[in-house]
């Protein structure tokens, strides 16, 4: 299954927590700045995302938005 994983860069304060619990290394930190001043994750090979959620899960800004394609929508186009 594919997932998409989506970043709320002026909520980021890039503190990587995010980046190591990626089992699909998907995750990676941005060279811009966002409004805060830090570099926010972002998504560096966002095809490999399976949807898992652990990076949602572990980051404490609630900055990561991760949706998983269900096989229904997979199986139809």
């Amino acid at each position: 299954m594919r997932g998409y994983v989506f970043f709320e860069e002026d909520r980021c304060k890039g503190c990587q927590l995010c980046v190591p619990v990626c089992p699909k290394g998907v995750i990676s930190m941005s060279d811009r700045i966002n409004a805060l001043g830090y570099h926010p994750a972002e998504a560096a090979s966002p095809q490999d995302c399976t949807g898992c959620g652990l990076c949602a899960r572990i980051c404490p800004d609630t900055a990561i938005r991760v949706y998983r394609e269900t096989r229904r929508r997979a199986e139809a186009g």
